[in-house]
């Protein structure tokens, strides 16, 4: 949870952009990112695919006002509406995008292409009808602000019990990257957001961290069967919680009111 989700920066920038808040080369630079190239298929009047300027624009005029962010995994659907052909696909690609104010979503496609040695990475962002209903699941900012502070006190109090330390190579490592990117003083989420959404998505990459730590660092201390079993049933919900306060500060936007029509 380190790195952005796709549908989280193209939520984010792309509300930046329908408020006027940001030029469209900016947003699209951000969404962007370090992949090669972004495209968007099935947009209603359009036979091939088209580029991300064009596409969101195309999503306002046809009353997009703004953008959620879905991240659903098995058994849990988190900010998806349907239909079920939606929640499939973004369910095979655990996150999705769906536009505020009109029925369309859009699913990354990651591929990646070139020779051996120079791959890059493609994405095809892929519209489709969504149903215009709440999201499943998906707390408010304070609340996912409070889970978040209970479910980080009461996993480590249990994963220290339990002897995960979060030593070695790949830990270190991990920490080292969430330091370096704290300090570069990176912005988070997009212009137009509230300081709480910034500081709930902080969290929940910090509470992401502790858990790919305590995954990553084999059984530990946990030597025993039952040990194993109870560091995986403190962590199951702590990623939950995470994943939902991820989905509330990319959705504070639309959520929060301030949404421009």
């Amino acid at each position: 949870m380190l790195v952005e989700p796709r549908s989280g920066l193209l939520a984010a920038w792309g509300n930046a952009l329908l408020a006027g808040l940001v030029s469209p080369d900016d947003a699209v630079g951000a969404i962007v990112g370090e992949d090669a190239v972004h495209r968007v298929e099935g947009l209603p009047s359009e036979a091939g695919p088209v580029g991300l300027t064009l596409a969101l624009g195309r999503l306002r005029a046809l009353g997009a006002a703004g953008f959620r962010v879905a991240l659903p995994v098995p058994g849990h659907p988190l900010g998806l509406s349907g239909p079920a052909d939606f929640n499939a696909r973004a369910l095979e690609a655990e996150e999705a995008v769906v536009a505020y104010g009109a029925p369309y979503g859009l699913v990354p496609e990651v591929s990646e292409a070139g020779p051996e040695g120079d791959r890059h990475v493609e994405v095809v962002w892929r519209v489709l009808p969504v149903r215009e209903a709440p999201p499943a699941d998906v707390p408010s900012l304070s609340e996912a602000e409070r889970e978040l502070a209970e479910a980080l006190r009461d996993a480590t109090a249990l994963l220290s019990r339990l002897d995960v330390a979060g030593s070695g190579p790949v830990a270190e490592a991990a920490v080292d990257a969430y330091r370096a990117r704290a300090q570069g003083g990176r912005e988070v989420l997009a212009p137009g957001y509230p300081p709480r959404a910034a500081r709930v998505l902080e969290l929940a990459q910090r509470v992401g961290l502790l858990v790919s730590v305590a995954y990553g660092s084999g059984h530990g201390g946990a030597v025993s069967a039952s040990e194993i079993a109870a560091r995986g049933a403190a962590l199951r919900p702590v990623e939950r919680v995470a994943r939902r306060a991820v989905v509330a500060a990319y959705n504070a936007y639309v959520e929060g009111g301030e949404v421009r029509r």
